[in-house]
């Protein structure tokens, strides 16, 4: 158990609050100067809007207009101008100007976000980069992969990046689109302009220009959830 006595508090605290008044005077706005946390060493450039319970820690750079809104935390990292962060953990990472992340999006150390992308709420990324204009919307996991320019990631989404041994990489070309509840299983690369059909697991390379569909044939058994005692008809 840690105790802090109230001298040690009140010193910690009129640190903590003359870092923020410093940034305030160089034209950062806060929504509340008595509810964010940041350390000495990050550098924000004015016209940037912190919001409350924000927490900015080590070597973090912010670019002039950018907004992090509350509930967020971020370290080690280099943010753009005119980025939009809601309620999100990036960590060792970049992100370039115009991007949208969040809300509750999760950038693990390593991951290259491009300008004017969207990493939206419970999409993961972890080592990877993401090219200009991609977007991951919800629900989808980066991971070990290298997406191109202008890609568009449906909806559950999972670069599978470990097979229990190894880890390895797969390669998005520009222009792609991938459907909801996809699978690629790493090694893989898909091709520029391609299409992947949601409901797919990708286990091959997609040539370019390519539709790639990868399931199983629908077979409907009539009658058999009746006859195995599980469904009875009002």
């Amino acid at each position: 158990m840690i105790v802090v006595t109230y001298e040690e508090y009140k010193e910690k605290e009129e640190k903590r609050l003359s870092i923020v008044i410093r940034h305030l005077e160089n034209g950062v706005d806060f929504e509340d100067i008595h509810n964010v946390y940041i350390d000495e060493s990050v550098r924000i450039d004015p016209g940037v809007y912190i919001g409350p319970c924000v927490t900015l820690k080590g070597e973090t750079t912010i670019g002039a207009g950018t907004c992090i809104f509350q509930n967020s935390r971020i370290v080690d990292s280099v943010i753009g101008e005119n980025v939009e962060i809601q309620s999100s953990f990036i960590n060792r990472s970049r992100i370039g100007d115009g991007s949208e992340i969040g809300p509750f999006a999760y950038l693990r150390p390593d991951s290259n976000i491009g300008q004017n992308c969207k990493i939206g709420d419970f999409v993961e990324v972890k080592n990877s980069s993401f090219g200009d204009g991609s977007k991951s919307a919800h629900l989808t996991y980066i991971g070990d992969s290298d997406i191109g320019k202008d890609v568009n990631l449906g909806c559950g989404i999972v670069f599978v990046n470990y097979d229990g041994t190894r880890k390895t990489r797969s390669t998005v070309g520009d222009d792609v689109f991938i459907g909801c509840n996809t699978n690629l299983i790493s090694p893989v690369t898909v091709g520029d302009g391609a299409y992947i059909a949601a409901g797919s697991t990708v286990t091959r390379d997609v040539p370019e220009d390519a539709l790639c569909v990868a399931r199983a044939k629908q077979k409907n058994i009539k009658g058999w959830a009746s006859r195995a005692g599980l469904y009875r008809k009002k």
